[in-house]
Order: C-alpha cells, then structure tokens, then sequence
C-alpha cells in the first residue's frame, strides 16, 4: 500500500486491479448462466449508479439491488457507486461480509432497523463529544451524521471503510462519492461554452475502501490517510481515519453548499440542545464534584460578581444565562431567515451577556433593523453579531458541549462542511491543477449538490465502463442528472452519448432509457417514479417521499421498495439485451476499434 505518499498515476490502484480482474470471472460465469456467451475479453465492464435523494434513495436503491439479484443479474455488476442517500444504502449492506450471497437475509435486517427506534440522545451526545475532541477540523459534517444521518439509518456506525478491504469479495466494488467544495463553486463560474477548465475540472471526489482522490486528475491517497496531513506528497501529521457514520454525513450533506438552507441544521440544534436539565445534569456529572460545588458556593455568595481572570474572561459564570443565550442566538439565526423581527431576542442576549460580565457591557456589533427587509444587509449583520456573541461565551463555562455549540454556530455562520487537510498541499507535480495546492485545506460536500448521480467516478478513463445502468432517485426533473453528465462531459472531452429528451414529458416519464454514442459508454436510465410503475400517481409518490422527510415508516420502505424493485422486473429482458449489446460492441471493437453503435432513433 501506500499510506504515507500521494498516488499520481493514470493507471487503477493495485488492489483494485486484483479485484477487478476476480470480479469480472464471476461476471463470466454469470452471463453464461444467463445463456450469453462470451470469451473473457468479451466481459463488459458494467457500472451500477445510485443517485442521491435521502432516506428516498436509501429505500430505492436496497429495492432495487433486491429484483437484480432475484433477476440474476446482480452478478454481472462490476462497480456500485453511490452519491448522497444512496451511499446510506450502500454503508449498511457493505458492513456485511459478501452481502450479495444473502442479500434477503440483509435486506430484512436492514428494514427492521430503519423503520425501528432511532439512536437514543444519549448515545448521540457521547457521538457528538468523540467526533468534537477526535479531529484537527470539527465542522457541520460532525453535526449533520450526529442529528440527521442517524435519524435516518438508525445507528451509529463506527466501522471504518478501510475494514472492507477483502471482505466484500463476492460484490460489486463499492464507490462512494463527493464533491470538493471550492473546484465545485470555482467550476460553476466557468463551465460555460469557451471557458478555460485547465484549473477547474476536477471537483469530482471519489472514495472507496483502497483510496480517495480526485477522480478525474488521477491524485490520491490511501483511504486511511485521507483527512492526514500531506506536505509536497508525504504525510506529516496522521489523523485517524473517519468511521462509516462520519462517512455518511459527508456524502449525504445535501446543505452543505446551500446557505439559504441554513434552517434546516438550525432546527436540528434547536431540538438537540431543547434538553436544557439532561444538558445540566451531564455537565454535573462531567464536572468533579469538589469543583462543582466550589463553584456554586461562590456563586451563591454575597460577593460573587464573576471575577474575572488576567484576559477579562469570567472563572465561573452561571450556566443558566450561557444556555439562554445560545438558545437565543440559534433561535435569531432562524428569525432572521424568516425575516422576522429579532429586537426580542436581541434584547435577551445582551441582557444575560451583562449578567455574565458583571454589568459590563462587552461589545456586540449592532443588529440593524435592515435584516428582516433587506439581504443583502442579512448576512454581514447575522454573521458579525453571532460571530461576537460565541467569542464572547468562549472560556466561559469549560464544558466540553458548550464549547461544541459554540463551534457548530461558528460553522454554522462560516458554512463549513467537511473539513480536511489537502493531500495536495504544496505539491510540485505539473500535472496537479494550480487550483489544488495552494490550500492547507479543503471542504467536501454532497456530491448531489453538483450531479445528483455518481457518473464522473465511473467514467475515469482507467475503468473501461462499457454500460452504465443509472438509477434515478430524483424527486424533481427525471433526467437532469443524465442532461447534466452530458454537458460536462462534452464541456470536459470525456466520451458519453448524447441525450435528447426534448420530447419527454418530465412529468410523465417512462420507465427504461436507452442513450448510445460513438467511443463511449452506453448509458441505461431508469427514472424511479415513471408511469409504468406509479401510473397517474408520479406527482403523489415525489411528494409523499420528499428528499427531506425526517423518517419512512415500515409501510412506505415496504411500498417504496415494491415501486424500485418493478423498474427492474419489469426491465428483465431490456436489461438483458442491452448486456448482449454491451458484450457484441466489445467483441467487435475487439476486431476493429473504430467500430461503435450509432445513436438509436
């Protein structure tokens, strides 16, 4: 392996090599079985994509994998690959060893948990604390697996992925995927017809249980050495690798690049933090137990009035008014985004501020009353007030979950997401984008945020993909995520075949795709809610599945299931055919290279 430097090499990782050369004899002796004869260079490489959408995808995915393999043909799949909620999917069948041996048996298991009770506070609480004293970089990502993935897939994963290593020998290799958040907004400035792309192709992030890296630019690092710190290629500062619930959050962010969805994690704090007597009796238990009365004792004295120590920062202040105002401040953050009046809650923070300090009124940038009206004015005035007001509380109250609040309201403000060192960093490698070595760190984000489908891992030239068969777990237009891959990809060069769905209707779609092109994958779309599963429902399915419902109960997983699983059994013999294609266009390019399909008509 090679944990300590930077990979750069346009050739797959060895031990992906060594899995991919096994995998495909098993796809032999399935597409025999399937009465498809073949020689063995004849085997097509053929990718299986999720794509994002919650607890939507989750369900969407597992029902679907459930009808490939009763339809056998689970076995000719080569690569799974997964963005947002359908890397949940993926996390809980890949914990178990060659999971598509006993995929029923999994799947069972699977429902029972999702659709039973959710992770006690308590148990997030200690989750919360690991992952804030665990890390060089705490960020949103650390709160979003504690508050929301955990609502969704109901446990706290601490597996890591590099443990998959030769336990999942008898299943798709597995490929999880992100987006780097500075490539992705510096990119949606410039893709654009006649735009230089040399330095921002690449925000395309993609992990698996060998390496991480960038997908398309060829740099990566072994998986239990992403988030290490690099300098120029070598690791100098390890840090421990990132466990499967943490990897969840960091691909299922959905927020993590949209600061108008800010209420969302808002709300989340609000109902994690609304335990103000569990939050207090913690902190007594933390505490010891001389200090703690010591320090009650003083503040029921005569003359206690907060001293403060050589930095103006109170010994041991009440707690009371350090939990109200934090409340307040989340409580303003979310007024504000409503365009509400905050005077209230303004008032509030000062007023238990002063109390803190003593009657000193320490200084808090003023709260115009342009906020509610006006943007623009918004998020300087929110952002400097709430920035003051945690610098303020800082040193306060040495709790450890105080000072996380404080640091998710920091986040929070600042929107960071997915923090980690750039492996990159000061590299001098000429083939690495400029763009991606000057920083110390990067942010990485959902990967829907850019393609809600996972399309740019499996199209690195180095895997030979010859059929893609996308899943579209969409709630919105059904093929912008096959429209999108085909822009970027003729904005990129990277050979895909063109889509034409002018004469579709987004809101009636079918059921089964079929996009060809010269020197390029075939791509099979199969939209989740189409008219042959859902008839006239299409528009009542996509709402009563939102992408953002807090939790399915066990008769929408079962129902949601049923409607995924018949994309596939009722494709069984179009899935089949266009294998047959896929292994014909491989025998021919055999014999003459220049040999493709045309687009069909």
């Amino acid at each position: 392996m090679f944990s300590g430097t930077v990979r750069f090499k346009p050739l797959l990782n060895g031990s992906e090599q060594e899995f991919v050369a096994s995998r495909r004899n098993t796809v032999l002796q399935t597409l025999k079985k399937l009465q498809i004869q073949c020689s063995r260079r004849e085997v097509p490489n053929i990718a299986l994509l999720g794509s994002g959408g919650g607890q939507r995808a989750m369900v969407g995915l597992l029902g679907s994998l459930v009808q490939l393999e009763k339809a056998g043909l689970l076995d000719c799949i080569l690569y799974l690959s997964g963005v947002s909620g359908s890397t949940w999917c993926m996390a809980s069948l890949y914990k178990e060893p060659d999971w598509s041996t006993k995929l029923e048996t999994v799947k069972d298991k699977i429902i029972e948990r999702i659709s039973g009770p959710g992770v006690s506070w308590e148990d997030a609480l200690a989750k919360l604390k690991k992952y804030y004293y665990g890390k060089d970089f705490f960020s949103l990502t650390d709160v979003w697996a504690v508050m929301t993935v955990t609502s969704r897939v109901k446990e706290i994963d601490e597996h890591t992925l590099t443990e998959q290593r030769n336990k999942n020998n008898k299943d798709p290799f597995p490929i999880y995927t992100v987006v780097d958040k500075q490539c992705k907004q510096c990119s949606d400035g410039g893709l654009h017809a006649g735009a230089d792309l040399t330095n921002k192709r690449d925000q395309w992030f993609e992990i698996n249980p060998y390496e991480a890296g960038y997908s398309l630019t060829g740099a990566f690092v072994d998986t239990s050495s992403f988030g290490s710190q690099f300098h120029k290629g070598s690791k100098k500062k390890h840090q421990d690798e990132f466990d499967m619930l943490y990897l969840q959050a960091l691909c299922g962010s959905a927020l993590g690049d949209g600061k108008q969805n800010k209420e969302e994690i808002l709300k989340q704090m609000q109902d994690f933090f609304k335990r103000k007597d569990t939050i207090l009796e913690a902190m007594r238990k933390e505490q010891p137990e001389r200090e703690y009365e010591e320090v009650n004792k003083e503040m029921e004295s005569d003359s206690f009035h907060c001293g403060f120590a050589s930095d103006d920062v109170p010994i041991s202040p009440p707690v009371d008014e350090c939990y109200q105002v934090l409340m307040d401040l989340v409580d303003m953050n979310l007024t504000v985004l409503k365009g509400k009046d905050t005077s209230h809650l303004d008032e509030s923070i000062r007023k238990n501020l002063n109390d803190l300090s003593g009657g000193t009124n320490h200084s808090i940038c003023s709260m115009k009353k342009e906020v509610e009206t006006t943007d623009r004015v918004e998020k300087p005035d929110i952002m400097s007030f709430t920035m003051d007001v945690c610098n303020n509380l800082k040193g306060r109250i040495k709790f450890w979950l105080f000072e996380a609040w404080i640091a998710m309201l920091e986040c929070v403000t600042q929107w960071i997401w997915g923090r980690k060192y750039n492996f990159l960093h000061n590299m001098t490698d000429g083939a690495v984008p400029p763009a991606l070595l000057e920083s110390e760190t990067r942010d990485y984000i959902d990967a829907g945020l850019s393609n809600n489908s996972p399309y740019f891992s499996v199209l690195r030239k180095e895997r030979d993909i010859d059929l893609i068969i996308s899943l579209d777990f969409s709630a919105g237009d059904p093929f912008m995520t096959v429209k999108d891959a085909a822009d970027t990809c003729k904005k990129l060069n990277i050979p895909f075949p063109k889509v034409d769905t002018s004469h579709e209707n987004e809101d009636k779609p079918k059921d089964f795709y079929v996009f060809r092109g010269k020197n390029a994958p075939t791509v099979i779309h199969i939209p989740l809610f189409n008219v042959v599963n859902c008839g006239d429902e299409v528009k009542t399915l996509r709402e009563k599945y939102r992408t953002f419902k807090r939790s399915y109960s066990a008769e929408m997983i079962t129902d949601l299931m049923e409607v995924a699983g018949k994309n596939i059994s009722n494709n069984k013999k179009k899935l089949l055919e266009e294998i047959r294609v896929a292994v014909g266009k491989k025998g021919s390019s055999r014999f003459n290279p220049h040999l493709s399909f045309s687009n069909p008509k």
